[in-house]
């Protein structure tokens, strides 16, 4: 990922802009109290800090924690936000939360457009959940089924995101689904733009 990242993480914001949709829309509903005080917001595949820095606008006095696996994309992040998060290296499949945030519970996890980019996504989703603290929240939005785009688009847009290591998780909403089934939490997901993009929300109950 650092290959892949080094030169990218310059431009990565301006050009993901262009097709990475939904994400603005779930950071903004996310529901914290007042300004966030008291809460403590995980992002998993943070890049470059993108999302933390509008969560940081949104939402000043949230405790903002960051995690990715790739260490160019940590140095944008740090750039960008300096003291203004808590930012560590791991892997989402089975991150030590506890040893690198200094806590194992979060109000508010979001994991925009990295699922698609995690081949033991199933794993991650599955850990991701059981970090939530009570009435918590795990809001996710990626690539969709592209069910419902023109045969030839969806073709051609999977081959493009096959360049960057991306693939549309098809199962994700179902996965969510039983995952929440297993672990008693309330789940909710849909399907956008013809399933262009998708968006699940998993929640723990107090």
């Amino acid at each position: 990922m650092d290959r892949i990242y080094r030169r990218q993480r310059h431009i990565y914001d301006l050009t993901r802009k262009y097709y990475l949709f939904g994400r603005d829309t779930m950071l903004d509903s996310l529901g914290l109290p007042g300004t966030g005080a008291g809460s403590a917001v995980l992002e998993i595949g943070c890049g470059t800090g993108r999302n933390l820095a509008r969560l940081r606008r949104r939402w000043p006095g949230a405790a903002l924690f960051g995690l990715d696996i790739s260490a160019e994309m940590l140095a944008s992040a740090r750039d960008r936000l300096g003291p203004g998060a808590v930012l560590a290296r791991g892997d989402a499949a089975g991150f030590d939360a506890q040893g690198l945030f200094g806590r194992s519970r979060f109000d508010r996890i979001v994991m925009p457009y990295c699922l698609s980019m995690i081949p033991p996504w199933r794993a991650a989703l599955d850990h991701a959940s059981g970090l939530l603290a009570r009435n918590g929240s795990l809001h996710i939005v990626d690539f969709g089924d592209l069910a419902g785009l023109p045969g030839p688009l969806a073709v051609g847009l999977r081959r493009w995101l096959g360049r960057f290591h991306v693939s549309p998780r098809s199962d994700l909403i179902a996965e969510a689904m039983a995952l929440a089934a297993r672990r008693g939490l309330a789940c909710a997901g849909t399907m956008h733009w013809g399933g262009y993009w998708q968006a699940v929300t998993l929640t723990r109950p107090i």
